[in-house]
């Protein structure tokens, strides 16, 4: 399929042009916005010059003589750019007769939409709340009973739509994030730096992602869609119900519905079981990498002009290797690495890189008086050092604590361990962590128990064979 066959040949040229691309640009979306108040994409003519008008009257722009040579009034103007979004070859908009008035009537068409919504969208990014896609899917699967009469558009392909949109916000927060590093080695004044933090803390894509990791619940909400999702590959009943009526919505044959049916249950339930975690890994680790490079920065132009011997070249060491793991300063384009040479000391005085000063040498020699201790005093100093250096969650006594609790058997599981006090909840833990040295195994079972405002998963230890 090529795009271009459903364009016209010069859809794109306006906003090619160097002169006008920007009026062209402004006033496709101001006709746009003014669809928005109406109940369909039909307008009066005379009510879109009125708004390019008002548009050329409060931006004081105009059409560059190159490409309008007629009147530079206001109307005159919103008039050439009517005549050109009309135009056959561009396409943006299109012409009618109203059959009761026999007014002239603008209709915006379907690519003069979609090239609006795009324009709008990069000048104002949506935002996503990452947390709705999970509820949906997972009220969806909870619902079967509303929308198994027409299951694969109403329930399958929602469920999959759902979890698609929730991996395409989480990879664009993942780039954005990274965008944000690379702004970052630009900062050259603790001011822009601010700025920066600021900007980054204020941005609306950070409280959506708190939202998202902040509610444990979504853990809960992920192995309820896992298990349903496994239900429906079982299901065969299910799976040639939704197959055909695949058939009939998407008009192919039944092996490629079939396929279809269940890539969208096979892609969903990876998303949400593997990749999710691993996306969300990778930007938890670049929000930490954010202020680590963040509070590098800070050090280093706090202390330009300062003399602190060899910390200025640790800080550059430590920004230079975080750069380098995430492979920032391969892949930095030319214009920005002249403006971040570290190597050179473009951002420091190279009178502050110094070594630190030799040590200093003992010039006199200095006598002290020792006391010899009593036994009590000795046997009490050992004491002092056993209370200290006693830990109640050692291996062995964790080992004894999980025999305790076994009472003779050779398993036991996280339901029947102690949970009431912070104590208890700390020596499971680390009997779990001490299980291996200790000759247990471990399995992890389904579900979760909470406890100490902890969501954690249920688990059995297994006394090995020996």
């Amino acid at each position: 399929m090529n795009v271009f066959n459903f364009i016209p040949s010069n859809f794109f040229n306006l906003l090619s042009s160097a002169s006008n691309q920007k009026i062209y640009a402004d006033c496709l979306q101001r006709i746009y916005k003014e669809y928005e108040r109406e109940i369909s994409y039909r307008i009066p003519k005379n009510r879109i010059r009125d708004v390019l008008s008002m548009y050329f009257l409060e931006t004081r722009d105009e059409l560059s003589e190159e490409d309008y040579e007629g009147e530079r009034t206001p109307a005159a103007m919103a008039g050439e750019v009517i005549r050109k979004f009309l135009s056959p070859d561009v396409g943006w908009l299109d012409e009618e007769i109203d059959d009761g008035t026999y007014e002239k009537q603008i209709i915006i068409t379907e690519p003069g939409i979609a090239l609006a919504e795009f324009l709008n969208n990069l000048e104002k990014p949506e935002r996503d709340e990452f947390s709705s896609y999970v509820f949906n899917i997972y009220n969806t699967l909870n619902n079967k009973e509303q929308w198994i009469e027409n299951g694969y558009v109403n329930g399958l392909k929602s469920i999959y739509k759902n979890a698609r949109e929730l991996s395409k916000s989480l990879k664009k927060l993942s780039t954005f994030i990274r965008k944000i590093i690379e702004k970052m080695v630009q900062e050259e004044t603790l001011e822009s730096l601010s700025e920066n933090l600021i900007e980054y803390c204020d941005g609306n894509f950070i409280r959506e992602y708190s939202r998202l990791t902040k509610q444990h619940n979504i853990h809960i909400y992920r192995g309820h869609i896992k298990a349903r999702l496994d239900e429906f590959m079982l299901d065969n009943d299910f799976i040639d119900k939704m197959v055909e009526q695949c058939r009939e919505e998407e008009f192919v044959n039944r092996d490629v519905a079939e396929n279809m049916v269940l890539d969208m249950i096979q892609l969903t339930k990876k998303f949400l079981v593997e990749d999710y975690d691993q996306i969300m890994r990778d930007i938890k680790h670049k929000i930490n990498l954010y202020f680590t490079i963040a509070y590098g920065r800070i050090r280093f132009i706090q202390n330009r002009q300062h003399d602190i011997k060899g910390n200025v070249e640790t800080v550059i060491k430590y920004i230079m290797d975080d750069m380098d793991e995430i492979g920032l300063r391969e892949e930095m384009p030319d214009e920005i690495s002249r403006l971040f040479l570290i190597d050179r000391h473009q951002f420091i005085d190279e009178g502050s890189v110094r070594y630190p000063g030799k040590e200093r040498v003992i010039k006199k020699a200095v006598e002290t008086e020792l006391e010899e201790l009593t036994e009590e005093a000795i046997e009490a100093a050992r004491k002092a050092q056993e209370r200290e250096a006693y830990n109640p969650y050692s291996r062995n006594l964790m080992k004894k604590y999980i025999e305790a609790n076994m009472n003779g058997r050779n398993e036991i599981t996280s339901d029947e361990l102690p949970m009431e006090t912070r104590e208890s909840l700390l020596a499971n833990l680390s009997a779990v962590a001490y299980s291996k040295e200790n000759g247990y195994s471990i399995e992890i079972l389904d579900g979760y128990f909470e406890t100490e405002n902890m969501l954690l998963k249920r688990f059995r230890l297994k006394k090995e064979e020996k």
